[in-house]
């Protein structure tokens, strides 16, 4: 397949992945911005907050695509996976990085290295309404 020169190249993509909108992955580093040290929300919560017709991965593409030097220190540790895993061991050296800095604040794993995600689920307050769903309730009671 002939490569497109008719575009500047975007950085941080995967080839063969579609790109996702520059202002998703920014809403996305705002709401995971606000988490908390010692909380975490997981990637599917992120999508039903931002309500914008994404999946939870989406989501995980744009924690992937954070620019490496970002000077917000965006605390990409704090976004698991629903079962309250890591799910980084392919994408960061060394590959327990993300459980190792969620335990120095304060998030137990246990053996299997998940954690109850329950006691650490953390939502932006303004948004418990938009993460409801009739049939399931609140992700946070």
């Amino acid at each position: 397949m002939a490569e497109r020169r008719d575009r500047k190249p975007i950085a941080n993509v995967v080839k063969g992945r579609p790109q996702d909108e520059p202002s998703f992955r920014a809403r996305v580093y705002e709401i995971v911005l606000r988490i908390p040290p010692g909380r975490v929300m997981n990637y599917g919560l992120i999508a039903r907050v931002l309500d914008m017709g994404r999946d939870a991965r989406e989501v995980g593409r744009a924690m992937g695509a954070i620019p490496k030097g970002d000077s917000r220190n965006i605390p990409w540790h704090r976004v698991i996976n629903e079962k309250g895993g890591c799910s980084t061991t392919k994408r960061v050296t060394p590959p327990d990085l993300q459980q190792r800095l969620l335990e120095a604040e304060g998030i137990v794993f246990n053996d299997k290295g998940r954690c109850e995600i329950e006691k650490y689920l953390w939502a932006p307050p303004e948004y418990e309404e938009e993460t409801k769903n009739e049939n399931q309730g609140s992700l946070f009671s």
